[in-house]
């Protein structure tokens, strides 16, 4: 599907039918390719579990770029002289809340994975995404950003989430993971969490190939016309190829040579150490986007000067 409508530019032209019609035929490939899995020999997937890795890898970082432009384009809106007005008490306390929630996310992860001075790793874990959280907050609110307190509370409670999404990925045989033990009998509750889980990463899926602007640093030049295609087509299909990988790597926990417990997805060291990068590279993207323009608006200014 990619190959097959990138550089799409017009509703009018044959791809764009091919990209959102066409289902009797798609079914029938989708038919066709899922018994060709089964008929493909060993090593063809196995070179597809080395690819899938860095493909799971690029739709992370792609999937956190477009969580972080839209946490700080709500925050511009929210920003905005006539929005303040409106709804300034509102953005306050939704700001106090996001912040004081990621604090009391922290201290329960304190609580629940490090009960005592054994659990170093987990210790490490949450002291670094404490130490993270009051970064991105002080950056926010230095003089020359002035981003305020409601993009790093939201932040805030992302990179808390990743942290403790990362902690529930290591093996349940761990003393410091108790809470997860539970995890591995097949009861109602861990069903439909595992089933829960499934269609969040596929929501996730589809709102990040729809924003095909999220890689773009630059605005783009010109007014679009009546007849552009709305989003990247090619894009779009490019996530949800890497996001098919990502569901291939949760499912064996990055490691396509461990066996997985029944009912469980995204267990073992391997997925714990993709989460918890997962976690401090959002907040040095956070970070860049909140100090880039600040720095090239510091060099245009030198060089400016200069000339």
């Amino acid at each position: 599907m990619f190959m097959s409508t990138v550089n799409t530019r017009k509703v009018h032209e044959c791809r764009n039918s091919w990209h959102s019609e066409w289902w009797p035929a798609k079914v029938v490939l989708w038919l066709g390719f899922t018994v060709v899995t089964f008929l493909a020999p060993s090593p063809l997937v196995q070179l597809y579990g080395k690819v899938a890795h860095f493909g799971a890898g690029a739709f992370l970082v792609i999937q956190l770029i477009s969580v972080t432009r839209f946490i700080m384009w709500l925050n511009d809106c929210c920003q905005s002289e006539v929005t303040r007005k409106r709804c300034h008490l509102q953005i306050q306390a939704v700001s106090i809340v996001t912040y004081v929630g990621s604090l009391l996310g922290i201290v329960l992860m304190y609580v629940w994975y490090a009960p005592s001075p054994a659990c170093k790793l987990n210790i490490l874990f949450v002291t670094v995404t404490l130490v993270l959280v009051q970064l991105m907050t002080f950056v926010s609110m230095s003089s020359k950003v002035k981003a305020g307190y409601l993009a790093p509370g939201l932040m805030g409670i992302y990179v808390v989430f990743l942290c403790w999404s990362a902690i529930r990925s290591e093996p349940h045989t761990e003393i410091c993971n108790k809470k997860a033990e539970v995890a591995t009998s097949a009861d109602w509750v861990n069903i439909a969490s595992f089933v829960i889980a499934v269609i969040v990463i596929v929501a996730a899926t589809f709102s990040t190939g729809i924003d095909s602007k999220c890689l773009q640093f630059k605005k783009a030049e010109g007014e679009s016309e009546e007849d552009d295609i709305p989003y990247g087509f090619g894009f779009f299909h490019l996530v949800f190829a890497m996001g098919a990988m990502y569901f291939a790597m949760i499912f064996v926990g990055w490691n396509a040579h461990q066996t997985m417990e029944k009912w469980t997805i995204d267990v073992g060291w391997a997925s714990t150490w993709v989460r918890i990068g997962n976690e401090w590279l959002a907040a040095i993207v956070y970070i860049w986007m909140m100090i880039a323009p600040i720095i090239w608006k510091t060099r245009q200014v030198g060089s400016s000067a200069e000339t």
